[in-house]
């Protein structure tokens, strides 16, 4: 089934303090004690942190001392009110989802016209599906090779479902002596375990998501399937979301610190945080405790990226697939989105936060089809963007043949066990006619397949962004000789990316209606800003021939 994951602490050799549990620890029974994600004052120390935890009624369970997040255990129903009310925890927030894959990434419309042209301007043939992969093209990834194809000591972490590193394009640049799975199965929202101890293997991924983003990044230049915008840097898995795709606070931090302390050199970030769309420091539609625990995840999570952006990471977001100007939020109608019934909540722009693409140090893409529009789902705006990228419009080119083809979303790797799961694929591995034009398949010489589907979202934007910034730390990086392979400062790598994105002008008009589209006047965004800087492109669409030193 499709499972929801939620990733708990695993102990590192990075001598960072994470208090380890058995896998599954954490869970409560049911009609036993609940679990929290607790944070810490600014400038507590965890000596004062887990005391004042043990006040309030809890026992931590893991904890996080470098950015003061803490999963913590009680069985006394205040535990919530009484560690808000403690002067040296911001709040405790109980065991709910606080990230998701964007939503908004649809699956493929299978009642729309199968095939076109939609691809036009893929890439000279590298693999065999490359020809499909219009934005490779787009952003002149194929070009970029020639020049810098990515270096092997260069580490691009995938924060997301997992990675199937059984895939023949994932397998070659995989590493999982840096890999962690941060997310143990929960039976509640999971379904059973597939594995003793709930704690699924790294190299899996019962999503598909992470799968997909990971292909669009590093897929090999192997003759199979497809190709990468970095096919020759390694990729490495921090699973911090459950199958299903929510995310837990906890889990995140603990993958953003771990990338931090291994030296990895980017970190692509597909998701957005839950049960809040927004995450407000004290929204008046919200009841006490909901602020204090929205006050701990804002902290938490911003602790967490200021920690992996001065240890050398540069972090990259999606902005979410809400079809709205991210600094003119509109009122907030879904959260929250899990564990109560959603409310009207209006946003203030300066008190809520969308998180992490609104987080410190976060480059935030906005998505764009093969006919550079923004796509309709694609939030903007010009306070929280940073560049365009690719992430696939299928209803791009109204009034063409191409108009709601598959073709015009992205094609990337996708896990063998998912497709089956959705009746695409049959036991065999032969693609069913549900799945024709939709899902192809790709086999090496000696027999071992990949799997490939397309999606679309700012999820599929991220990490072709991603892929340039490896690019770039593999061009111009040095030698890293505390922890070995190659570095460059995330400040750096930022500067280059955007000096080197393809300028692109707000349309005009400027008001941009997609009624043609089938969208109502909610999807209407005003692209505000100069050719230099707007809010629908940002500094412009990534290039990663330019940002490798091509013309």
């Amino acid at each position: 089934m499709r499972r929801r994951l939620i990733a708990g602490a695993v102990a590192t050799a990075t001598g960072l303090a994470f208090l380890a549990a058995p896998p599954g620890s954490a869970v409560a029974e049911p009609g036993s004690a609940a679990d929290y994600t607790v944070v810490a004052e600014e400038g507590v120390s965890a000596a004062e942190a887990a005391a004042a935890i043990k006040a309030a009624g809890g026992t931590i369970v893991s904890g996080n001392d470098a950015v003061g997040v803490y999963r913590v255990s009680s069985s006394d129903a205040r535990f919530q009110a009484k560690a808000t009310a403690s002067a040296d925890l911001i709040g405790a927030s109980e065991r709910k989802a606080v990230g998701h894959a964007p939503k908004g990434i649809e699956k493929l419309d299978l009642t729309g016209p199968r095939g076109g042209s939609g691809g036009k301007g893929g890439p000279a043939k590298l693999d065999p599906l490359d020809a499909k992969l219009w934005g490779l093209a787009m952003i002149r990834a194929d070009k970029a090779r020639k020049i810098e194809s990515g270096d092997r000591g260069v580490t691009v972490g995938i924060l997301d479902t997992g990675l199937d590193a059984s895939n023949p394009d994932l397998a070659p640049h995989f590493s999982a002596r840096l890999s962690r799975n941060f997310a143990p199965d929960m039976t509640d929202v999971d379904g059973p375990c597939e594995v003793a101890g709930c704690l699924d293997p790294v190299g899996t991924d019962d999503n598909g998501h992470g799968t997909h983003v990971a292909g669009t990044i590093g897929a090999a230049v192997n003759g199979v399937g497809v190709s990468g915008v970095a096919p020759d840097v390694t990729l490495v898995e921090l699973k911090g979301g459950q199958d299903s795709g929510y995310f837990f606070l906890d889990p995140v931090v603990n993958a953003l610190t771990h990338a931090a302390d291994a030296g990895l050199d980017v970190v692509n970030m597909s998701f957005y945080v839950d049960p809040w769309l927004y995450n407000c420091t004290a929204n008046p539609a919200d009841s006490a405790e909901d602020q204090a625990e929205q006050r701990a995840i804002i902290a938490g999570l911003k602790r967490a990226l200021v920690y992996a952006h001065r240890k050398g990471v540069t972090l990259v977001g999606a902005l979410g697939n809400n079809h709205e100007d991210l600094g003119k939020p509109r009122t907030d109608i879904s959260s929250p989105d899990y564990g109560a019934d959603p409310y009207p909540r209006p946003i203030d722009n300066k008190t809520c936060w969308d998180l992490p693409a609104e987080g410190p140090h976060v480059i935030g893409v906005s998505s764009i089809g093969p006919s550079k529009r923004k796509s309709d789902f694609s939030n903007y705006g010009l306070e929280q963007i940073s560049v365009a990228a690719p992430g696939g419009f299928a209803r791009d080119y109204f009034g063409t043949p191409d108009y709601n083809s598959p073709a015009n979303r992205i094609l990337s790797t996708y896990p063998l066990k998912v497709l089956q799961e959705q009746n695409l694929v049959d036991a065999a591995g032969n693609i069913l006619p549900a799945g024709e034009g939709t899902v192809f398949k790709d086999c090496t010489a000696a027999g071992k397949c990949g799997y490939y589907t397309y999606l679309q979202g700012t999820s599929m934007a991220a990490p072709h962004a991603s892929g340039v910034a490896a690019l770039i730390v593999s061009r111009y990086g040095y030698p890293d000789f505390r922890r070995g392979g190659t570095t460059l400062s995330p400040d750096v790598v930022e500067r280059q990316l955007y000096r080197t994105a393809a300028e692109q002008a707000c349309p005009e008009p400027r008001l941009v209606s997609y009624a043609n589209e089938g969208r109502p006047a909610e999807f209407d965004a005003l692209c505000e800003g100069s050719k230099q800087f707007n809010g629908f492109y940002g500094y412009g669409i990534v290039d990663a021939y330019a940002a490798v030193g091509g013309r």
